[in-house]
């Protein structure tokens, strides 16, 4: 909380704290009520929502929410102690007193802590489900409830704080157009995944980089089939964009198996005229061996049921032809090798982005259980990819953050949309495609 709003929010907790406890003085003097509930209900509807600095609503009520429950803290304890005191002097002779007080003061604080909940709970992107289980579980249980309360307050104001920055440090630059490439992006998703109005692969990057300048496009292919069949699809895709466009050329980034996809276009597909630059995102140039052993190892039957159900949930997500199989097949080191000895040509400027976990409990499932198969056949990864089959092209960097947590597969585009600590993916994509601008592309 900064260093200005500390009197406001001393206010606001002694009008909450007054009001809650404020019987006596109503008993004594009800018109009192005209002051007490027009000034509770504005603590109420206004605190934080006109104080927050941003034009993003969800963030404003967010921030209301967690303010609203950071007083509900401080009063409720205020409020017991006062409960206490004042029993000492109303039992046993007026325990009428000390009731009706404590059954308005829960009156005022129920409805105080319900209003902060509610904000919270409807608008937050960083309560995980595990917050908001623990926090309702937690709710009648004195002490263990506040302990809660306390974790959630605190990750909802990390969360306003550090979006409030970006959207400022965004409005301070956006003249600058950091990331207005020469040529427009192509975004690449991986496999088993489509391109959607709906949920975007990548999360909260793309809207990142628009704000900064960035033209996107996507290659909107489908979402299991052979390197080949995808490079094909890509191919057409990318020719499309340039003619409708006018662009000439396009700046590709391509995560996990788009990489791939897109590396076998260049080589195959004559795109390499109308392409400025690969990124590849996490890619498996030289596959992953626990799918060589899995595919090896699974009886055909197996193979054929689980193809079977995969291409009848993928067709129904948009997919024509969906090959469960040969999308996998193409992920195999013995695969991936065929692949390795292809080269782009010298003018297409090349580079790669690799991540791995520290531990299998700093990725979501199901990478937290895949990480311990690819780490038993590949060595250190990110849930699903090797560290060692990342590099590739003429640059090559590899992300992680100190401690237990690491960075996933799923991490690097934004899949889970968490802000993580050491780790800002919407600002790092930003430096990726400023590094672009920068070099002329």
């Amino acid at each position: 909380m900064k260093k200005r709003f500390i009197p406001l929010y001393i206010i606001y907790l002694a009008v909450i704290g007054f009001a809650a406890n404020s019987y006596a003085l109503i008993a004594r003097k009800p018109e009192t009520l005209f002051v007490i509930i027009p000034a509770f209900l504005f603590v109420n509807t206004a605190a934080g929502i006109v104080h927050l600095k941003s034009s993003k609503k969800r963030l404003k009520v967010c921030f209301h929410g967690a303010l609203l429950l950071s007083i509900f803290e401080l009063s409720v304890i205020a409020s017991a102690v006062y409960h206490i005191v004042l029993a000492f002097y109303t039992v046993p002779h007026d325990w009428t007193t000390l009731l009706w007080s404590a059954l308005v003061c829960i009156g005022f604080e129920t409805f105080l802590f319900w209003n902060g909940i509610i904000c919270v709970y409807a608008t937050s992107a960083q309560l995980g489900i595990k917050q908001r289980v623990i926090g309702l579980l937690c709710g009648m249980i004195p002490i263990a409830n506040l302990i809660a309360l306390r974790m959630i307050v605190k990750t909802v104001f990390h969360e306003v704080r550090f979006e409030a920055d970006k959207e400022a440090l965004n409005k301070k630059r956006a003249h600058d157009r950091i990331c207005a490439t020469k040529y427009p992006l192509v975004m690449i998703h991986g496999v088993f995944f489509r391109d959607s109005k709906y949920f975007n692969y990548w999360g909260r990057v793309p809207a990142e980089l628009e704000a900064n300048g960035t033209v996107i496009h996507y290659g909107n292919h489908q979402s299991a089939a052979s390197v080949a069949d995808s490079a094909a699809e890509l191919a057409e895709r990318i020719k499309a964009i340039v003619d409708e466009s006018g662009c000439e050329k396009v700046n590709l980034i391509a995560h996990s198996k788009g990489g791939l996809d897109c590396r076998y276009a260049l080589a195959h597909m004559d795109i390499a005229p109308y392409v400025a630059s690969l990124t590849t995102i996490n890619t498996p140039h030289r596959g992953c061996l626990f799918a060589d052993y899995l595919l090896t190892k699974i009886s055909p039957e197996l193979k054929t049921k689980v193809a079977t159900m995969y291409n009848s949930a993928l067709r129904k997500f948009g997919d024509e032809s969906p090959d469960f199989l040969a999308a996998v097949g193409d992920l195999t080191a013995s695969a991936c090798a065929e692949l390795g000895c292809v080269t782009p040509p010298e003018e297409i400027f090349t580079q790669s982005i690799g991540s791995k976990l520290n531990c299998a409990a700093g990725g979501k499932f199901p990478l937290n259980f895949s990480y311990h198969l690819v780490k038993y056949f590949d060595g250190a990864n990110d849930g699903l990819v090797s560290e060692d089959s990342f590099a590739w092209g003429e640059n090559y960097r590899l992300i992680t953050v100190k401690g237990k947590r690491g960075i996933s597969h799923g991490d690097m585009i934004d899949l889970n949309r968490e802000n993580i600590d050491g780790f800002d993916v919407r600002e790092f994509y930003v430096e990726l495609v400023s590094e672009l601008k920068n070099r002329g592309l």
